[in-house]
């Protein structure tokens, strides 16, 4: 099943939800994930493996972690080929001094931006999904 690619109706159907719990960013060496531990995210680089978790999770295995965030999750169908989809909606964010970092998965796109500013990110992408006017 693929997912929209038009970059209008990607804005105008995204439904923004904002997760609860605290994120944080950590990176370990191969095979250092503690069994206790499901991120929600893995990605291995050559320096290690980045990983996406619970800041309390993170906290109570003694991981040293950063970037205190709060996921939204961009409730639209997104094709992994759209174009422009992040793009427009990391601009907007960054015009109001809100750093991101995206996640691009099969069926959405998710956003972890900074704790504090949780809220102020969720009414942009209100804002950018009630489109002009």
């Amino acid at each position: 099943m693929s997912g929209e690619t038009d970059l209008d109706r990607l804005l105008a159907g995204m439904e923004p939800i904002l997760h609860p719990g605290t994120y944080a960013f950590a990176t370990l060496g191969a095979g250092a994930l503690p069994p206790t531990i499901t991120p929600r995210m893995t990605f291995r680089e050559a320096e290690g493996m980045t990983v996406i978790l619970l800041r309390q999770d993170a906290e109570a295995a003694g991981i040293a972690c950063g970037f205190p965030s709060r996921m939204i999750t961009l409730n639209v169908h997104s094709a992994l080929e759209a174009v422009g989809f992040l793009a427009r909606i990391t601009t907007a964010l960054a015009a109001e001094g809100i750093g991101v970092n995206p996640v691009a998965a099969f069926y959405h796109d998710h956003l972890f931006v900074p704790e504090d500013r949780a809220e102020d990110a969720l009414a942009i992408l209100r804002r950018l999904a009630a489109g002009p006017g």
